[in-house]
């Protein structure tokens, strides 16, 4: 019982401590990159392929889908993105998330956590005191956020270890419709319930890298946590804008689209997984792996999306909150005073009146 308890411990520890490293690591790299954020959206996103590479970059650099999400969404209510470019950069901030899964993969599963983990939390504490709110102490947040990542991982990889002596993780089976939804589904509540798909990406990593569930049942739970990433989107156009609600929509339509083709082809798509990394020479381990396997179903979902926005952009202009833009717009006006507000509209762009035949 002693033994259970120290595991339960020790996963709920490494869990906390991987979400509070992610935070720095976020809070420390947006602090870092100072107002660039917000220049680079607003200047470098003015066609698909730039708006694309604008959204995984940002992503990879500040490690935060969510954050890169809430800014889009920010930007087209303030009108400095459009519809089109805003879904674009959510879409590159799929394929930017996955650097978290090559982090984990490459370095924190295999390289000696206390050689640099306990040096870089100390370093950068102390870069951040003596610096405070400048760059150089939002340097050193991201550096010790960096080093308490890597110590979560590090518990979470220890946790995992026993788990299969107490849980049996393989008892819902893979290569089934049934087995399959039901790690989707693990993969979709632990996001839901944690807002991080990286920390649920960290657990499928941890988990089968420790062999307390297969390559397959990985993946699926990977899926899931990609598709439970969106619930961050929904609850952050509450109460929006209509065209915030169009990118939220957007962006489960490409994240369920995309989980759906990847769990019908799941086989297929790990057979690629396979030959892409023996062609590049990767390491075989399940945790390699996986990150391959995050990436290219991303850009699987990129790929599927190119021909298709453009009618779902057109999709979402006619069916989203029409009725909330619609109801600041004049109506029943007296044709003369019409006639001159439609002058004014053409000069100014200013009213939009609609003629009935009622006064």
């Amino acid at each position: 019982m002693m033994g259970f308890n120290l595991m339960i411990a020790g996963f709920v520890g490494g869990l906390g401590l991987f979400m509070l490293g992610m935070g720095q690591m976020t809070d420390g790299l947006k602090g870092l990159a100072g107002g660039a954020l917000k220049t680079i959206l607003a200047s470098f996103t003015s066609n698909r392929p730039k708006a694309l590479l604008v959204g995984a970059g940002l992503t990879a650099l500040v490690q935060s889908s969510s954050a890169i999400t809430v800014a889009a969404i920010g930007f087209i209510n303030a009108g400095l993105l459009t519809l089109p470019q805003a879904i674009w950069v959510i879409f590159g901030s799929n394929i930017g998330t996955t650097l978290t899964g090559w982090l984990v993969a490459l370095i924190g599963l295999k390289v000696k956590i206390e050689l640099f983990a306990l040096p870089a939390i100390g370093i950068g504490m102390a870069m951040h005191m003596a610096g405070g709110k400048s760059r150089w102490g939002a340097g050193g947040l991201a550096l010790a956020g960096f080093g308490v990542f890597f110590l979560g991982i590090h518990l979470l990889q220890n946790a995992f270890t026993g788990v299969s002596a107490y849980i049996d993780f393989n008892q819902f089976g893979t290569g089934t419709v049934l087995g399959d939804l039901v790690y989707v589904g693990l993969g979709f509540l632990l996001t839901l319930c944690v807002q991080s798909s990286s920390a649920a990406m960290a657990l499928a990593l941890t988990a089968a890298a420790s062999g307390t569930i297969g390559l397959e049942a990985a993946a699926a739970v990977v899926i899931g946590a990609n598709v439970g990433t969106t619930s961050t989107a929904i609850l952050a156009v509450i109460k929006a804008t209509p065209n915030a609600r169009r990118v939220a929509a957007a962006h489960v339509f490409f994240n369920v689209l995309t989980g759906v083709v990847a769990l019908l082809i799941l086989p297929t798509v790990l057979e690629l997984v396979k030959r892409v990394s023996e062609a590049l020479s990767l390491d075989p381990s399940v945790a390699t792996t996986l990150a391959l396997f995050h990436t290219l179903f991303n850009c699987l979902g990129v790929l599927l999306m190119w021909p298709l926005s453009g009618p779902l952009v057109r999709w979402l202009l006619a069916r989203f909150g029409q009725a909330d833009e619609d109801v600041g717009r004049p109506r029943y006006l007296d044709r003369n005073y019409a006639g001159v507000l439609i002058v004014w509209d053409k000069l100014f762009g200013t009213f939009q009146p609609e003629l009935d035949e009622e006064p």
